[in-house]
């Protein structure tokens, strides 16, 4: 018989009071509203400018992290003004809302290059500890948990405060580029198997397959009606399979693929993509090509879009594995992240 955990607020020690990063930094602090997105999506821009990142974060996206992700509670976006009201640093945690297995709060932040080295990313982190504790605290669960920051490869100051704190590296992501001028493999399922455009009527049993799909994957919390249609603002219906087990009159989603175009990236990855979001097959399924099909079907449709690469990001548990069904469909890494976590 398992032994289940104290509760929550007996093994987090969260602070009583939480005050905002000292007044000797000099800026002001308050929790952000969404009237405060357009602020922070400058504030992105500045940051991804000048590090570099392959991406950048549209407002649109920044307003959505914001009502999906970060569940809109002002009490847990801290905002950091200077004297002349620029935002120029943030800290944000989230706690999932349908983590069942092991409770995640996800943290992120960034501080506006011209004010670095101040003090002010490490000060922020530190608040979003304290309120991660906090959430965790008020949950008041007896299940496992966990604090999760993403870091980008390239970044050892980030990192040496992340693990001064007691984060680890604990899983390795990395992004995945297929040239689509190279010739395409031709895949062809086998009856009762139909592969066939995604569709709106279909959605639902795309989702219930997901849970199953993903089901044992170490990371994976089930996906309810709600979650699954967020983050969809940049979803190509027409560039999404889905693959269909004909036995029966009622045909049943097998497996799945979803896929976004992500434009903004465009200029400073250099080139032109579409995006693997999700692939999932069923487990009683799998072994029978249904993923590769679904994989080579939208690389056909990426390229019948004029698209130059095909793009997708795999974790793994240790850096450097070989990615399997990618490889030998010639993907290749582009770059690199990491997830820094604290078990509680």
């Amino acid at each position: 018989m398992t032994r289940s955990l104290p509760p929550l607020r007996e093994r987090v020690d969260p602070p009583a009071r939480l005050d905002p990063p000292p007044a000797e930094l000099g800026l002001h602090w308050r929790g952000m509203e969404l009237a405060d997105m357009p602020a922070l999506h400058d504030l992105f821009h500045r940051i991804e400018e000048h590090d570099q990142t392959p991406y950048r974060t549209a407002l649109e996206e920044t307003q959505e992290r914001y009502v999906a992700e970060w569940h809109s509670e002002p009490q847990n976006v801290l905002g950091g003004f200077d004297p002349d009201g620029t935002l120029v640093a943030f800290g944000a945690v989230a706690l999932s809302p349908t983590d069942t297995r092991t409770l995640r709060v996800h943290i992120e932040g960034g501080v506006d290059p011209d004010h670095r080295t101040r003090g002010i990313g490490s000060a922020v982190l530190d608040w979003e500890l304290g309120r991660a504790r906090q959430l965790l605290a008020e949950s008041d669960r007896d299940v496992p948990a966990r604090l999760v920051v993403h870091v980008e490869d390239d970044m050892p100051d980030s990192v040496h405060m992340l693990t001064s704190r007691g984060f680890r590296a604990s899983r390795y992501y990395t992004e995945l580029r297929r040239d689509l001028s190279v010739p395409l493999p031709e895949v062809t399922l086998k009856r009762p198997l139909d592969l066939v455009p995604w569709s709106g009527e279909l959605d639902e049993q795309v989702r219930l397959a997901h849970n199953v799909a993903f089901a044992e994957h170490w990371v994976s919390e089930p996906q309810t009606q709600e979650t699954w249609t967020q983050g969809r603002t940049y979803f190509v219906p027409e560039w999404s399979f889905i693959v269909l087990d004909r036995t029966t009159d009622r045909a049943q989603v097998v497996g799945y693929l979803l896929s976004s175009r992500y434009e903004q990236d465009w200029p400073s990855l250099g080139w032109s993509e579409g995006y693997i979001d999700l692939l999932g097959v069923r487990p009683d399924w799998r072994g029978r090509g249904i993923a590769t099909a679904l994989v080579a079907r939208a690389l056909q449709a990426y390229a019948e879009s004029g698209m130059q690469y095909a793009s997708l990001g795999v974790d793994t548990q240790r850096p450097g594995v070989v990615f399997g069904l990618y490889s030998k469909l010639k993907f290749e890494p582009t770059r690199g992240s990491t997830m820094y976590t604290i078990d509680l």
